[in-house]
């Protein structure tokens, strides 16, 4: 195999290893419960939820967590039992 090649391989499993947890607005979730939800599950400071919550609000939606896709899958999961959208990209 060229160096070329193994050079792609290696890009292409690094990019699929790196996934996204992605949260969207709803008109049913309160800010409390979305900020609450991030620091529970997510490990999130409260800071950082705020800031997540309020880019969901006015952009729609936000990256809240990234890495591997078995990682990411038990925590998107969760957020979704406590009633809030989410996607793993």
């Amino acid at each position: 195999m060229s160096t070329q090649t193994e050079e792609l391989l290696e890009t292409a499993l690094v990019a699929d290893l790196e996934k996204n947890i992605v949260v969207f607005n709803d008109d049913v979730n309160t800010f409390d419960h979305v900020i609450q939800t991030f620091v529970d599950v997510l490990g999130h400071q409260v800071h950082q939820a705020e800031q997540c919550a309020l880019l969901i609000h006015t952009k729609g939606k936000c990256s809240v967590k990234s890495g591997g896709y078995d990682a990411l899958e038990p925590l998107c999961t969760s957020i979704l039992e406590r009633g809030i959208s989410a996607e793993i990209h």
